[in-house]
């Protein structure tokens, strides 16, 4: 059966899962935070993805955030959930998903190993099984897509776009090409996604090759600059985004590549600075240093700066 045609506009936004300061799962302050994402104006909600430590939780974590997210959004706007791992947690993750009502699934590449592009459009397959909640592959990390096997992903009919973060744009440029160049409906209706860490960052290239839908980390603490830049973007304001750049996403993606793991302890250090009550990252990801911290407020100041001369 035949996927009804998926609308995901707007910012998306991809919450954090808040901690207590043992380290558990803090459902209350994760409702805060969805009701200050909604609030702000995000036009989809992705919980328990890369930005919400994923690979950090539970089963029984996972099902407990999509419920309360999908509680406090209450058909607002549309709830997707993360799943992914190895080939039997995805097919349970899926089959969680759908039977606790979200309305999609980010499904993320396997676990560990790497195989063939034939394993891996299998590997979808296989979690998918017989499910019918939509699915939006994450291309990066060992689940890296040719633009051919890219092409099988419209035979598998739940799957209903694909979300770029392995950041090749020569490759991105091939599959689009490659998946529009079927001309069914299906192949016209395929959505994609620039996945990438800070994806403002590269939002004006992959916008060009036909990928302008992205998704924002930086909604979870600075939304007012998450949208100007969102705005300018879809009305070719290349001033505001390039200021909005110069001012405050390179020297935030700056400070995110001195340690591995920032593009979330970073996100949430931020957010804990503009007074969210979203607490610490689990291992093996670490906190920033004082000191890095120090200049994370000091970006975030330079940011909100910027947004007001440019809507002087």
């Amino acid at each position: 059966m035949a996927q009804p045609k998926i609308e995901l506009d707007g910012l998306l936004a991809f919450p954090l899962t808040p901690f207590t300061e043992d380290l558990e799962l803090n459902l209350d302050a994760f409702a805060e935070n969805v009701e200050s994402h909604i609030a702000a104006g995000a036009g989809a909600l992705f919980v328990a993805c890369g930005t919400g430590e994923f690979s950090s939780l539970s089963q029984a974590e996972q099902a407990a955030i999509l419920a309360k997210a999908r509680e406090v959004a209450d058909g607002r706007v549309p709830v997707w959930v993360g799943a992914g791992g190895g080939a039997a947690t995805a097919r349970a993750g899926i089959a969680a998903a759908q039977e606790g009502g979200a309305d999609g699934v980010l499904l993320l590449p396997p676990y560990l190993v790497t195989g063939p592009p034939s394993g891996l459009i299998d590997h979808v397959r296989y979690a998918v099984g017989d499910s019918t909640v939509p699915v939006i592959v994450y291309h990066r990390g060992t689940g890296v897509f040719t633009a051919a096997t890219a092409v099988e992903l419209l035979d598998i009919p739940s799957v209903v776009g694909l979300k770029d973060g392995f950041g090749d744009v020569e490759l991105m440029t091939r599959i689009v090409t490659a998946i529009r160049s079927v001309g069914s409906d299906r192949a016209r209706d395929f959505l994609f996604f620039n996945g990438l860490p800070t994806a403002e960052v590269s939002a004006k290239a992959y916008a060009a090759i036909g990928v302008a839908r992205y998704s924002s980390a930086v909604h979870c603490f600075a939304p007012e600059i998450a949208h100007r830049f969102h705005a300018a973007l879809a009305a070719g304001e290349t001033e505001v985004m390039d200021a909005l750049l110069a001012g405050f996403y390179l020297p935030l993606v700056a400070l995110r590549d001195e340690t591995s793991g920032f593009a979330v302890s970073l996100v949430k250090a931020a957010a804990r600075l503009r007074g969210d009550k979203v607490g610490t990252v689990r291992p093996p990801l670490i906190e920033p240093t004082a000191e890095q911290i120090d200049r994370l407020e000091k970006v975030v100041e330079r940011g909100f700066a910027v947004l007001k001369g440019i809507d002087a």
